[in-house]
């Protein structure tokens, strides 16, 4: 398919002659007798190429070359001049005339060549830009598929929440942040009561259910600053920066009795009658001054709470020296 081309000269013979011979070689060729219309026909659907004389009437050939230039920097221009007008010619060039013929023509196949030159360096250009638009498109491919494995790498695959790698981060970061800053933060481990026996009862597919059901119910209830992570097993743990005790314990207490009103599949076969979750609470730095130390007395609270009766939540208190 040949290249849509406009030819602008304001002698009527010479116009008619070059459109004829790039009809001939293929090309789709408008036609324009002044700079003025050259360039209202430019402004509607812009040329890759333009052939323009340079001496025409109240507009010249170099101003319509800075105004296509303007408006369509890819465009290419070819200028016609006569011998007379060479230096015009290098003029034309240096503003960004892709190349130039010298009238009168010797034969009129240098049109064609002319042209064909500049076809071909279109032709380029259009490659050259399908090409990083598809590497442009590689590279967003790429990045996406990157931050799906870096999810991925950071999720358990049960339940979509974070992972105890991802979990181990976010707890030396909240440490190192809520040192700096003299800030609180809490952390929650929570597990489900007596989960073997809904495993044992109704199958490890319903118990994986189950824990889905209980991440979903991390995931809604979560703030977005709120770090839920699956702990291992029917244990998770939820990283609450900037939450003192009181306020984790209402959250934990909240968590606790969606999950208590949840009607889980089979779940009165459970020895409270329900599926429920027991949850222990330990603070930054009121209980402990070190993650090990953090995790601790939260997993002692949770102990306590499963002592208890289970269903319930539980915040660490250091016993009280004799």
């Amino acid at each position: 398919m040949g290249t849509r081309i406009l030819v602008v000269d304001d002698e009527d013979t010479l116009r008619t002659v070059i459109s004829q011979v790039l009809i001939e070689d293929g090309h789709d060729v408008a036609a324009a007798a002044s700079a003025e219309e050259a360039l209202e026909l430019f402004r509607e659907n812009p040329f890759p190429l333009v052939i323009t004389d340079i001496i025409m009437g109240k507009m010249s050939g170099l101003e319509l070359l800075r105004e296509v230039k303007e408006l369509e920097s890819e465009t290419l221009v070819v200028v016609m001049t006569s011998h007379a007008s060479l230096e015009t010619a290098c003029e034309a060039l240096r503003h960004g005339a892709y190349d130039f013929l010298v009238k009168p023509f010797d034969e009129i196949d240098l049109v064609s060549a002319v042209v064909k030159r500049a076809t071909d360096r279109i032709d380029l250009i259009r490659a050259n830009q399908d090409l990083m638009q598809r590497l442009k498109s590689y590279a967003t491919d790429l990045e996406r598929l990157n931050e799906q494995l870096k999810s991925m790498a950071n999720r358990d695959g049960l339940t979509g929440l974070f992972n105890r790698r991802y979990l181990n981060e976010a707890l030396e970061r909240e440490f190192s942040r809520s040192g700096r800053h003299a800030r609180e933060f809490s952390l929650v481990l929570l597990d489900v009561d007596h989960f073997k026996h809904y495993n044992d009862t109704h199958g490890h597919l319903a118990g994986d259910e189950a824990l889905r059901t209980v991440a979903e119910v991390l995931q809604e209830r979560c703030r977005k600053s709120t770090i839920a992570a699956r702990y291992g097993g029917e244990e998770f743990v939820l990283l609450i920066p900037e939450t003192d005790k009181e306020g984790a314990e209402y959250f934990a207490g909240m968590i606790r009795g969606i999950v208590e009103e949840h009607a889980f599949p089979g779940e009165d076969s459970q020895p409270l009658g329900k599926v429920t979750v027991s949850m222990g609470v330990a603070t930054f730095p009121e209980d402990a001054a070190d993650i090990t130390g953090l995790i601790d007395c939260a997993d002692k609270a949770l102990y306590q709470a499963k002592k208890a009766g289970r269903n319930a939540v539980i915040t660490w208190q250091a016993p009280t020296p004799v």
